[in-house]
């Protein structure tokens, strides 16, 4: 089976830098494969907040996580610098799904490569809604065209 070689950092829109840390490592010396769901999470969030596509805590409307998962091409251990890219692949009425590269230090290509849906709910009742049309103009700007 032939294996997809690792995305670049061109390839990505948005990109939010994270420290390893030493409790990231696991008994093989290398941060441990749960890790990297932490920085999509990470990356995501703070995308999210900053660029004020949803409220966090308050407002009518959240994100939660439907599906994510991640492919991986290297290691990282600490101390190395982790840069997160992120894109947008698709905006549907109630999701976006969001692909991400995590980058070590300088290099171009992708250590691991994941996806991470986010559906947009009502506060509370956690039912999926509509994404609102500001934050879907957003979302729209880190969209790039389909790569199959």
């Amino acid at each position: 089976m032939s294996r997809q070689p690792p995305g670049k950092r061109d390839d990505y829109r948005w990109f939010h830098a994270i420290t390893t840390r030493w409790m990231d490592n696991d008994v093989f010396a290398h941060v441990n494969n749960v890790v990297y769901f932490s920085y999509f999470d990470t990356a995501i969030t703070y995308f999210e907040m900053s660029e004020k596509v949803v409220g966090l805590l308050d407002g009518p409307v959240h994100c939660v996580v439907a599906e994510v998962a991640c492919r991986y091409h290297a290691s990282l251990a600490f101390p190395d610098r982790v840069t997160v890219g992120i894109r947008v692949a698709s905006i549907g009425r109630s999701s976006v799904r969001y692909e991400i590269g995590i980058f070590r230090n300088d290099e171009a290509a992708a250590t691991a490569e994941g996806h991470f849906v986010h559906v947009f709910v009502e506060r509370g009742v956690q039912r999926p809604v509509a994404i609102p049309e500001d934050a879907r103009g957003k979302l729209a700007l880190l969209m790039v065209a389909d790569r199959a």
